[in-house]
């Protein structure tokens, strides 16, 4: 009974009726239409060759119909692998040729470049688009509606996840059936979900936060979801008087504050705000609750272990904090170098250990074992751990800023500059300086498009940082480069700004 599936159909409603989605088109889907879909995709990949441990790769906009099959490929013991609608034929060539996926789903218009990869050379491709359409939802449906779930045992693969790949080429992460089975029933438990409850989802569906976390967590409660296409602010406004749950990025959380009509009684009858994928200003969370009434509950996970801790569901949420481990998961703050677990209130790298660690990265033997440490998983994310136990990230260990020996942590910056009136947005770099090393630079989005004072920024800081820690330049921008979670891509401006104190700049 280790299949996922199998857990999670184990919690289905009684009542096979009850509505597990309402689609944007006015159709409801029931529990009993989520059995059948999920056997009707299971055996359609079983027809088109799919074998147990075989990978599925699903580079398609966010449908229903793919998240029947990814239950589809649960069932059916093949590997889910989704994919960034964003990915290019040079990134999906690298992936395809990596994973050697059995089947490829993409979208009608895409069949053409896809087949023409020299790594898709000899796979079957079918399609599925966001209309519930394409060859594979065809097959699907001409298939029959019961399947018999395939028995799986708790360490065989689920899906595989590939990393962003800011360093270095993408990272395949193994999860197991017991990897996403663990962390769906301890969120379920910590975050009191319950059959009552109907999350309003508007995340993408081929990252760990929108398929793992809002989908896994909503059928092993028996729950219902507004099921949205993606994030829009009006989608999301009129949604909201029928959720009790929503799950949702930073800058979901920062549109909606932008909005007028955002106000406590909008939100009177809700049960819980969850925020994650990237980091959520201590600001921001001030500022939401402020208006509505509601602390927003932030946690951390990642790709490779799905959620770690969380900020409880009684008790502080602490802003500028990701909570406390989640039952069953270990956090430890170590040196980086030398391995040595630090005391409370030090900084070092977050290492993980629990049942919701993964597997290792698919063919990289060597890269697994560096990544590891005593059992536990080094995250690359610096934090510390605070006498109450609540965990804080000051950032990426490869974003640590070392100014004139100094080293400053962004984050510590960021919510200092987050605070000012003036600032909507900040990133906080790092960039090449001949007399420090490195400079602190803050890449700030401004409330209005008209404001440029640096000094006010920077003067601003006087009584609250250290002069090390204090930007040397502050850089004015219309929006910051982010990822479809809406994680600041910070590689991407020290690129962009890689020349800034050039000499011949100065």
């Amino acid at each position: 009974m280790s299949n996922l599936y199998a857990r999670l159909s184990m919690q289905f409603p009684s009542d096979a009726a009850r509505p597990f989605a309402w689609l944007p088109d006015g159709d409801v889907l029931s529990y009993g239409d989520v059995e059948a879909a999920s056997a009707r995709y299971a055996n359609a990949l079983r027809d088109r060759g799919v074998a147990i441990g075989d990978r599925v790769a699903v580079q398609v906009e966010k449908s229903i119909e793919m998240l029947m099959l990814y239950l589809g490929c649960l069932r059916a013991g093949a590997v889910f692998l989704p994919l960034n609608p964003a990915y290019t034929a040079g990134e999906l060539d690298y992936f395809i040729g990596d994973a050697q996926p059995a089947l490829i789903v993409c979208d009608p218009g895409a069949v053409a470049a896809i087949a023409a990869l020299p790594a898709a050379a000899g796979i079957t491709i079918e399609t599925l688009d966001a209309m519930r359409g394409g060859t594979l939802a065809e097959l699907a449906r001409d298939a029959s509606a019961v399947f018999d779930t395939v028995s799986r045992e708790d360490d065989d693969l689920a899906a595989i996840l590939y990393t962003s790949g800011t360093t270095g080429r993408s990272k395949g992460a193994m999860l197991s059936h017991d990897n996403l089975a663990s962390n769906a029933f301890t969120l379920r438990e910590a975050w009191r979900f319950t059959g009552e409850d109907v999350l309003l989802h508007a995340l993408p569906i081929f990252h760990t936060h929108g398929l793992f976390v809002a989908t896994n967590i909503t059928l092993a409660s028996g729950a219902s979801m507004i099921f949205l296409p993606r994030f829009d602010t009006a989608g999301v406004m009129a949604a909201l008087p029928r959720a009790s749950v929503m799950m949702g990025v930073p800058t979901f959380y920062l549109r909606l504050l932008g909005e007028a009509g955002f106000d406590r009684e909008l939100v009177s009858h809700m049960r819980l705000f969850v925020s994650g994928s990237a980091p959520l200003a201590p600001d921001v969370h001030r500022e939401f609750e402020a208006r509505t009434g509601h602390a927003i509950l932030e946690r951390y996970g990642m790709t490779e272990t799905n959620m770690n801790t969380s900020n409880p569901y009684d008790g502080d949420r602490i802003p500028g904090t990701v909570g406390l481990p989640l039952p069953g998961v270990e956090i430890r703050i170590a040196d980086s170098a030398t391995g040595r677990v630090l005391a409370r209130g030090e900084v070092g790298v977050i290492e993980i250990g629990g049942p919701n660690v993964f597997k290792g990265y698919w063919r990289m033997p060597e890269k697994t074992a560096s990544e590891f440490r005593d059992c536990f998983f080094i995250s690359g994310d610096l934090g510390r751990i605070d006498e109450r136990g609540y965990v804080s990230i000051v950032g990426r260990e490869k974003d640590l800023i070392i100014a004139g020996g100094f080293n400053v942590y962004p984050a510590e910056v960021e919510d200092a500059i987050g605070e000012l009136e003036a600032v909507h947005e900040v990133a906080v770099i790092g960039l090449p300086h001949g007399d420090l090393g490195e400079a602190v630079v803050a890449v700030v989005v401004p409330r209005d498009p008209d404001f440029a004072d640096k000094e006010a920024i920077i003067g601003a800081l006087a009584g609250k940082l250290a002069r090390f820690k204090q930007p040397r330049q502050v850089l004015f921008v219309e929006g910051l480069p982010k990822n479809a979670m809406g994680k600041v891509q910070k590689a991407a401006l020290r690129e962009r700004y890689a020349g800034l104190f050039d000499a011949s700049n100065h």
